[in-house]
């Protein structure tokens, strides 16, 4: 590097061409559309070598006046959308005079070494000139316009075309305990990364929400308010109200993060920007208020965590699975079926995970037919992300519905086994063993009654129905090598390791009780959850609903029996 050239400290990232579309340097494609554009202004095109003085067919120098003519039409506003040299320079923070200056200059003795002309690193602009170009009102012509397609990537004549604008309004920054208690979360759930303060003011942040084995990992734009606490809500100033309302406008899923940091409180509480938009409406000059059992802890965070991540990977995959799941009477008409994961590359992990779900669940359905005893049952889930099924797909919710319908005694409770070695809970965050709980809970609340083991050898069992008239009815979706593996047998050594799996998930259940409440409450004791906490908490939440801080968009998912699990839950004695 020569002294000329280290004359100025600049940025050097940002001393190269820039590419128009994103506004950041466009590198070698970028310096090629201005070499394009130099041939241009020099009279003869890029294909040909510089041999001649740059800029000799326009005879008027940089500073020489080429005013542009504005549009005048009767109504026509002063407020004029800017140029998108305007733009491409308040981007790269070029948009004072005496910092376009420096890049300026550099930009005219890279260009002169590159077009192979001394003429062209000579060039300057007044700041009456620049002044012109960014308002619009005048061109730059020869070897001015040469330079600034050369530093910017952009034909000049795009560069004078006025680009739409976009009024932002800017949010209050959080209070910096709220950014604080924020910044905790990544620690508290490692699946988390919250920056709320990162984006632009008026933009939001984004929060990500990484998969484990299952999940794809999502990430969905949230933005943060101060708030003040009143009785059973927290509210957000209506001073709020004009970012609110542009934050919330837009169709995609968003989510609001209000904080009692600013007023000396503590705590995080979430709400769906859908219902914060029907609530704008609803009372325009009100305050915004969130109700208090939206508090973010390690329940809500696992509920968020396994809806927009379910949501997000279904919704990318809807078109997919829709024709997939049109094709499956074939393989439902065959007594044994199996898919590999290869053959349907384009879902993604949770689409493939669904589809096998939903697949075994028909099949099951197909082979139990009209059976009026209840069925042995034994499925794989040793963790939330995998319990989170139960939960959310709407299929599995009708598939125990249309279970206890069948039952011809509703005294007798069909069984269901479990293998949950100590290892695997001892490997789940809090807030993972907590959707696993209420999995297991909402089989409970269907008639179910739940015997876990906890041996590791029973934990690759494959998945399976053993009906009344001693057939084993295989389906295999979870932690299997395809989409989905099932089978039908009644030979009788292969009906009895599987019966007597399940006469060892019941014999030697970790959880074993009388009632849904002595079971669920030795559960949450094996998964080291806080009892009375977990039922203050469900009782609260059950009470509001979760689809105000959650509202789901997939036709293929649901939260109401979500919260009839909470409710249910939190009917039971804390002491």
């Amino acid at each position: 590097m020569t002294p000329e050239e280290n004359e100025y400290p600049v940025d050097r990232r940002l001393d190269q061409p820039v590419d128009r579309a994103v506004g950041h340097p466009a590198g070698h494609d970028a310096g090629q559309a201005a070499g394009h554009a130099a041939g241009q202004a020099a009279g003869h095109t890029a294909d040909h070598p510089v041999d001649h003085p740059v800029g000799k067919a326009v005879a008027r120098s940089a500073d020489q006046p080429v005013e542009r003519t504005p549009d005048r039409s009767p109504g026509h506003s002063e407020q004029r959308p800017p140029t998108l040299l305007r733009v491409l320079l308040e981007r790269l923070n070029w948009a004072k005079f005496a910092v376009f200056d420096v890049q300026f200059s550099l930009a005219a003795r890279r260009a002169a070494k590159e077009y192979g002309n001394s003429r062209v690193g000579n060039v300057s602009v007044s700041r009456i000139t620049f002044k012109r170009w960014l308002a619009g009102t005048q061109s730059p012509q020869g070897d001015a316009a040469t330079v600034l397609a050369y530093m910017l990537g952009v034909e000049v004549d795009l560069l004078l075309q006025r680009v739409p604008s976009r009024e932002v309004v800017p949010a209050r920054l959080p209070h910096g305990s709220s950014l604080a208690t924020a910044r905790s979360m990544d620690a508290l759930w490692s699946s988390s990364s919250l920056s709320p303060s990162e984006a632009a003011a008026g933009a939001g942040g984004l929060w990500y929400l990484d998969g484990m084995r299952i999940f794809d990992g999502t990430a969905v734009p949230a933005q943060m308010y101060e708030a003040t606490s009143q009785d059973d809500v927290v509210s957000i100033a209506v001073e709020e109200n004009p970012h609110l309302r542009a934050f919330v406008q837009p169709a995609r899923r968003a989510l609001l993060i209000a904080s009692l940091g600013g007023s000396g409180g503590e705590g995080l509480y979430v709400l769906d920007s859908a219902r914060a938009r029907y609530q704008l409406d609803a009372d325009p000059r009100g305050t915004l208020p969130i109700p208090k059992p939206y508090r973010l802890d390690d329940l809500t965070f696992g509920i968020l965590w396994a809806m927009l991540n379910l949501e997000d990977s279904l919704l990318a995959d809807d078109h997919i699975l829709d024709s997939e799941r049109r094709e499956l009477e074939s393989h439902l008409a065959m007594p044994r079926s199996a898919v590999a994961r290869s053959a349907m590359p384009e879902l993604s992990r949770v689409g493939a995970a669904w589809l096998g779900s939903y697949f075994c669940t028909l099949h099951i359905e197909r082979h139990l037919g009209e059976v009026t005893e209840p069925p042995f049952f034994w499925t794989r889930e040793q963790t939330g992300e995998e319990g989170a099924a139960w939960l959310f797909f709407r299929h599995k919710h009708e598939h125990l519905t249309r279970a206890a319908a069948r039952r011809a005694d509703p005294s007798v409770r069909p069984g269901h086994a479990l293998c949950i070695p100590e290892q695997s809970v001892k490997d789940s965050e809090p807030y993972e063993r907590i959707l696993l709980f209420l999995s297991v809970a909402l089989m409970e609340m269907h008639g179910l009654s739940v015997w876990i083991c906890a041996e590791e050898e029973y934990s690759q069992i494959d998945e399976f129905v053993l009906a009344p008239d001693d057939r084993v009815i295989v389906a295999n979706w979870l932690r299997s090598d395809g989409i989905w593996r099932v089978g039908i047998t009644d030979q009788r050594s292969q009906v009895r390791t599987y019966t007597q799996a399940i006469d060892h998930a019941r014999e030697r259940s970790v959880i074993e009780g009388p009632t849904s409440e002595y079971r669920l409450r030795a559960l949450a004791d094996y998964l080291s959850i806080d009892w009375p906490w977990l039922l203050r908490r469900c009782q609260e939440l059950g009470a509001y609903g979760s689809s105000g801080m959650l509202r789901p968009r997939s036709r293929l998912l649901s939260m109401d029996q979500l919260d009839e699990v909470l409710r249910f839950v939190g009917e039971f004695d804390p002491k």
